[in-house]
C-alpha cells in the first residue's frame, strides 16, 4: 500500500503549502495608550481596529504592542517595529517612515472647568493661560512659545483631566471624537465638571505608517489606502467608529456624501455628521444632500427609501471596537 500513503503525504504537503500561502503576512506594529484611538485589546481602540481591518482586507495581519509613546518612536527609529497604526505626520518622522493617506482627523477642542469660557477661536486668545497637552505628541507649531498660552505636558488625557480639575491648568486640548464619546456615556459627570468648546483650535490628520526599510512598504501602504476607501463605502468604517453617518467622498467624484453605517437612518436627515479627514470644515448635514446607503446613491433625503427611515433597535449601536471608554472625574 505504498502508493496511497505517498499520495496522502503529497496531499497533506500541498494543503500545508496552500495554507501557508493563504496566511496573511504579519506586521509588527507599535502604539501608545491613547483611548479611544489606541489601547490594549478589549479596550477602546478604534484606530487600531480600523487599521487591522484594512490590513486584513489587503492580505496582511497587524499585531500591535502597546508601549509608552517615547518607546514607540524609539522602536520605530531603531527598526524594532514595522510600523504604527496611528501617527501624526511630521518632517522628522517622514525621514524613516512612510505614511498612508489620512484615515481620521484629530480635531482638538478646548475643555475647561465648568463655568469657564471656552469660546476662544485661536490660541492667541488664551495668552497667559495654562493649557494641558499630551507629552510626546507632534503638535507642531501650535505649541510653540509664541503661540499664546503656556502649554503644560501630561502623560495622557486622563492625567491632563486631573491637572484641569485640580486647578493646575486652565484648559486642556481634547480630541473631538474622544470628548463626543465621553459626552455620550458620561453626560452627567461631564456636565457637572466641564465646559467644552465646539470650535477645533487645531486639526491633525491621523495616518498608518510603515518603516521605509520594510520590504514592500509602498505596496502595503497603497493597498491599505484602497481598503480604507472600501470600508467607507460599505459602512464598515462607521460601524467601527460607532457612528450612524459620516461625511466623505465615497465615490471619488470630488463631491461629498453622507454615508450610512447600516443602522436605522432615522425619520429625518441627520443634523450633524462626523466628517472624514480632508473634508470641508462645515460638519452640518444640511450642507450635503447626497446619501450613500448600502452601496447606492440617493440625491436628496426624499429619495431615500422609507424602509431606512426608522428609529429603533440598532440605531446608534456601537461596534465592539468602540468599547465603552470612561474618564475618571
Amino acid at each position: 500500500m505504498p502508493r496511497p500513503i505517498a499520495a496522502t503525504i503529497v496531499i497533506i504537503l500541498w494543503l500545508y503549502c496552500a495554507l501557508a500561502v493563504a496566511s496573511p503576512t504579519e506586521l509588527k506594529l507599535a502604539s501608545d495608550t491613547w483611548p479611544p484611538f489606541t489601547d490594549q485589546a478589549g479596550r477602546p481602540r478604534v484606530a487600531i481596529e480600523l487599521v487591522q481591518e484594512a490590513l486584513f482586507r489587503a492580505g496582511y495581519r497587524g499585531v500591535t504592542d502597546i508601549l509608552d509613546f517615547e518607546a514607540v518612536i524609539q522602536g520605530l527609529g531603531m527598526g524594532n517595529y514595522d510600523g504604527s497604526a496611528a501617527l501624526w505626520k511630521d518632517a522628522e518622522r517622514e525621514k524613516f517612515l512612510l505614511f498612508s493617506e489620512p484615515y481620521l482627523e484629530n480635531r482638538l477642542v478646548l475643555v475647561g472647568r465648568k463655568g469657564t469660557d471656552v469660546s476662544a477661536g485661536n490660541f492667541m486668545e488664551l495668552a497667559g493661560m495654562k493649557v494641558a497637552v499630551v507629552a510626546g505628541y507632534s503638535y507642531g507649531d501650535i505649541t510653540q512659545p509664541d503661540s499664546g498660552p503656556e502649554f503644560v505636558e501630561g502623560r495622557n488625557d486622563q492625567d491632563n483631566l486631573s491637572l484641569l480639575l485640580t486647578g493646575q491648568v486652565d484648559y486642556m486640548l481634547v480630541d473631538e471624537l474622544l470628548i463626543s464619546h465621553v459626552l455620550s456615556h458620561q453626560q452627567e459627570e461631564a456636565g457637572k465638571h466641564l465646559a467644552i468648546g465646539t470650535t477645533p483650535l487645531a486639526r491633525k490628520s491621523l495616518h498608518f505608517a510603515l518603516a521605509r526599510g520594510l520590504p514592500g512598504a509602498e505596496t502595503i501602504i497603497a493597498k491599505f489606502n484602497g481598503s480604507i476607501r472600501e470600508m467607507v463605502a460599505d459602512g464598515t468604517f462607521n460601524k467601527i467608529l460607532g457612528l450612524n453617518w459620516i461625511k466623505a467622498d465615497v465615490d471619488g467624484d470630488g463631491r461629498l456624501e453622507l454615508v450610512h453605517g447600516g443602522f436605522g437612518a432615522g425619520p429625518e436627515a441627520p443634523a450633524s455628521v462626523y466628517a472624514m479627514a480632508g473634508t470641508a470644515d462645515d460638519t452640518s448635514g444640511n450642507a450635503v444632500d447626497r446619501f450613500w446607503i448600502e452601496g447606492k446613491m440617493y440625491e436628496g433625503w426624499d429619495e431615500v427609501p422609507e424602509r431606512y427611515k426608522y428609529s429603533g433597535p440598532g440605531e446608534g449601536k456601537e461596534d465592539p471596537g468602540m468599547t465603552l471608554y470612561k474618564m475618571e472625574f
